[in-house]
């Protein structure tokens, strides 16, 4: 195996084949080194699980090929419904040579890293890189969750805020826009703000310039230190994970934000109607009430 071997993502092992000391580069997995912030050719290899969204999809392309030697290999693939029966077409369009496969529904390609590619390379990072966006006023990168528009269950989340203070922390806070409405109330004394997309965290770190605010990068699936014994917890409830839709994440978050309040702090949430949280609210916290239910959005106050 080449000396310093580049991964993106968790393909599939009997897709591709990664070595053990593999460096990991996906910006979902906490901990993951940053693409974007590696040396300019100086990996041997890399193989890349391409992204669903396709100027997401073209940027790791882009700087993977940019991080890699000239003459390194390079495979990506993808499922074929999520983006792999593009992937051919995509590094054509860098001038290389590419040799495709597929493999249980996976488009699978390779090719290696070319001389002289350097200004589409850089023309494409640009175009999928972090960027002020004027529509929104705020800092934002294509594949973060509602990258380019207001989420429509976290706008309605805005809305019905109820008054909260003290110490509190933000469940899958994207790019902060939940978390600069909280953050209005001189009552609230910290906010958390959590994600497992480090390109959400890097950007809410632009959008949010206050001491109050402090920037968390992990899986909320997980245990964390710092979320213990607050006085709330507002989220928008995930229900996506990798573009697959999972109940069990935002079941997830349900039973983290039980475990991270204190004695009668409160949990705010909003979800999608069509999902069944109050069988896993019920349990966890003393009272349970129904805000408001619109436009296939309903809202939670849960109090522990």
């Amino acid at each position: 195996m080449p000396e310093s071997f580049g991964l993106y993502g968790a393909p599939p092992a009997d897709l591709a084949d990664v070595p053990r000391d593999a460096i990991q580069f996906s910006p979902l997995m906490p901990g993951a080194a940053a693409l974007d912030r590696q040396a300019a050719a100086s990996l041997d290899a890399m193989t890349l699980l391409a992204p669903p969204g396709t100027i997401e999809r073209r940027y790791a392309l882009a700087q993977a090929l940019r991080a890699l030697k000239d003459g390194a290999p390079l495979t990506a693939l993808a499922p074929n419904d999520r983006g792999g029966t593009r992937l051919r077409k995509e590094l054509e369009a860098f001038g290389l040579d590419v040799n495709e496969n597929s493999k249980r529904h996976h488009r699978i390609v390779t090719t290696t890293r070319a001389p002289g590619i350097g200004d589409i390379v850089a023309q494409v990072i640009e175009d999928g890189g972090p960027r002020f966006d004027d529509e929104i006023g705020l800092w934002t990168q294509p594949g973060v969750f509602s990258w380019d528009r207001l989420d429509p269950g976290t706008h309605m989340l805005i809305e019905h805020l109820p008054a909260l203070s003290g110490r509190g922390a933000d469940f899958g806070c994207g790019i902060g826009i939940l978390a600069r409405a909280v953050l209005a109330s001189e009552t609230v004394t910290d906010l958390a703000l959590v994600d497992i997309d480090r390109r959400a965290i890097e950007c809410a770190e632009h959008n949010l310039d206050t001491p109050r605010a402090k920037f968390i990068w992990a899986d909320l699936r997980d245990p964390h230190p710092a979320l213990t014994n607050l006085d709330f917890v507002v989220m928008n409830a995930p229900f996506h994970d990798a573009g697959q839709e999972d109940k069990g994440l935002a079941q997830a978050f349900v039973r983290r934000a039980a475990e991270s309040l204190r004695k009668g702090g409160v949990c705010v949430m909003v979800a999608n109607r069509h999902l069944p949280y109050e069988a896993v609210l019920k349990p966890l916290f003393k009272a349970v009430k129904p805000v408001i239910e619109q436009g296939g959005y309903k809202i939670y106050e849960a109090r522990k």
